[in-house]
């Protein structure tokens, strides 16, 4: 044979340990900023908030737009300055052949422009550069004039930053998709593609970056008299003014969205704490009641929100009291339960100490049946006390199925009438008409509803006269169904109408002999009526004097 070793106890430190290997204690609470729930309701604001705006920051449509607006006030401008031109440089010979006037041509183009920012070139027809309205002094002068750059942003950390960001939103706009315009120092119609269509006579425009990211636009149309293309004139622009309305768009989205953003943390950080800050003290007061051995720490009271969290407490709080008056039952019946059972221990003990100091034969045969006696009323304390401390587990894993009331109490009526002694009480049955009743079927255990009504014939059997009658009667009362057991005994004390349902409660019949009934019948019927969502109660009938003529209790149970 195998040795076993004791089991040994386990330590209490490692005892205490929940099932995650941790040990109770007081629950550490995140700051409201470091709440899962207050990031993530600020995670979702702000993808809300975020998506349009990126949407926003790209303005590529915008940009675009502003662009075939200024290159079509460019092509409107390059055909004015095209009428003038071949009105006022244009000579025609002597022959017919017409010729433009390089240096009239740039005096004109000179005039038209003034101080405007917009630069004029115009290439002959066989390609070479005869004008530029930025040359001073003509095309082999080494003077020309140029547009001075913006100022530069700020310098230090601000200007790096602002720096940095106009070149991160360039690459998002997508202009780097553009071509780079490039100026070689002897410029011909073959570096510019629109110049190369003007000749052909199409008007043209394209959008280039410069190397600094600037935008420079330009525009080419043909010069011609009498449909006779001679040059081509080139109008460029840079981008300044699209640039700064783009700028601006973007600076207005940027300061919308960042007073949005403040917005939407405020109303994040609210929503949070409407939410987290109820839910978090709950979680501290159902910790306190977990931590606590009496009943000073309450879950918090948030039934007046009127949503879900105001429902949350409210359960909560009804399922502490709930635990509470479980805890406070489980007591009471301890100590009833002690109480009944020291009762028969108490006279074994004295007669077991007494049998033991007699030698008369019958005297020790009283003190064994007195003996035998209390061991029988212990059977049966405790078997009704086993029974009702498994009642509330079986209820609550019973499965339920419709009980035809009807069949059930002719069943529980039929048992108690045959068996019977001829001595006993006189039964009769009443059931409403199926026509005026309709079905009555209740959802529920068959087997512990048959229980209740054997408990209250038994009952009624106990306290019936011999020859007195017993009624047993079944109606419908609008959703409920009326269950009644009348007898024609001495009734039940005054007061007492409550408290023969309580747990070992007995008012027994004179001459029964005592401990034949546990008091738990009653109150197990209760138990599970209750637990059918059903009531029972107990009155006394009068007879026409006003004298109790016999007890009357009465069982409401809910209809399928």
């Amino acid at each position: 044979m195998n040795f076993v070793p004791p089991a040994q106890d386990k330590d209490p430190v490692e005892a205490s340990r929940d099932v995650k290997g941790r040990r109770p204690g007081k629950r550490r609470f995140r700051p409201r900023w470091r709440s899962p729930l207050t990031r993530r309701i600020l995670a979702l604001n702000l993808l809300v908030l975020v998506i349009p705006v990126l949407g926003l920051m790209h303005l590529d449509d915008y940009r675009k737009g502003l662009i075939a607006a200024e290159l079509q006030a460019l092509t409107t401008q390059a055909r004015a300055y095209s009428f003038s031109l071949a009105g006022g440089a244009v000579v025609v010979a002597a022959n017919g052949e017409q010729r433009l006037v390089a240096e009239q041509a740039a005096r004109i183009t000179r005039l038209l422009l003034g101080d405007s920012t917009i630069r004029a070139r115009i290439f002959h027809r066989e390609g070479e550069l005869i004008a530029d309205s930025f040359r001073i002094a003509g095309l082999s002068s080494g003077i020309e004039v140029t547009e001075l750059p913006p100022p530069r942003p700020r310098s230090g950390i601000a200007g790096w930053l602002s720096r940095q960001f106009d070149r991160f939103m360039d690459l998002f706009a997508g202009r780097s998709d553009l071509p780079l315009y490039r100026e070689n120092r002897g410029q011909t119609a073959q570096d510019y593609e629109e110049i190369e269509r003007a000749l052909l006579g199409e008007s043209t425009g394209v959008a280039r970056r410069d190397g600094k990211g600037g935008l420079v636009l330009s525009v080419a149309v043909p010069l011609q008299r009498y449909r006779q293309v001679l040059a081509a004139l080139m109008l460029s622009s840079d981008g300044a003014s699209i640039e700064a309305a783009v700028r601006d768009r973007r600076a207005d989205i940027l300061w919308v969205f960042a007073v949005a953003m403040a917005a939407t943390v405020l109303v994040s950080f609210y929503l949070s704490g409407t939410i987290a800050r109820p839910i978090r003290q709950l979680v501290e007061a159902a910790d306190q009641v977990r931590r606590s051995k009496n009943r000073r720490a309450q879950i918090p009271d948030f039934s007046r929100r009127r949503d879900e969290i105001g429902e949350l407490s409210e359960a909560l709080r009804e399922m502490t009291e709930a635990l509470w008056n479980r805890m406070d039952a489980i007591e009471r019946f301890a100590a009833d339960v002690s109480h009944e059972i020291k009762n028969p221990l108490t006279s074994v003990r004295s007669a077991v100490e007494t049998v033991a100091r007699i030698d008369d034969p019958t005297q020790q045969r009283k003190l064994m049946a007195i003996i035998l006696d209390d061991v029988q009323r212990l059977d049966r304390l405790i078997s009704d006390i086993s029974d009702a401390s498994r009642l509330d587990a079986e209820l609550s894993r019973a499965q339920t199925e419709a009980v035809d009331l009807k069949q059930l109490l002719n069943a529980v009526f039929t048992s108690y009438s045959e068996t019977q002694k001829d001595a006993g009480p006189r039964f009769e049955i009443e059931i409403q008409d199926e026509k005026r009743a309709g079905e009555l079927t209740v959802i529920g255990m068959e087997g512990r509803l048959g229980q209740v009504f054997r408990n209250l014939m038994a009952n009624a059997i106990s306290f019936s006269p011999p020859g007195g009658l017993l009624k047993l009667s079944l109606r419908r009362d609008g959703q409920e169904a009326v269950v009644m057991v009348e007898d024609e005994g001495g009734g039940i004390p005054e007061g007492k109408l409550e408290a023969i349902f309580d747990r070992f409660y007995s008012e027994r019949p004179k001459g029964e002999k005592f401990g034949t009934h546990s008091g738990l019948g009653l109150s197990i019927s209760k138990q599970i009526v209750e637990a059918h969502g059903g009531a029972i109660r107990a009155n006394n009938r009068l007879d026409s004097s006003g004298e109790v003529c016999g007890a009357c209790f009465e069982v409401r149970l809910p209809l399928e």
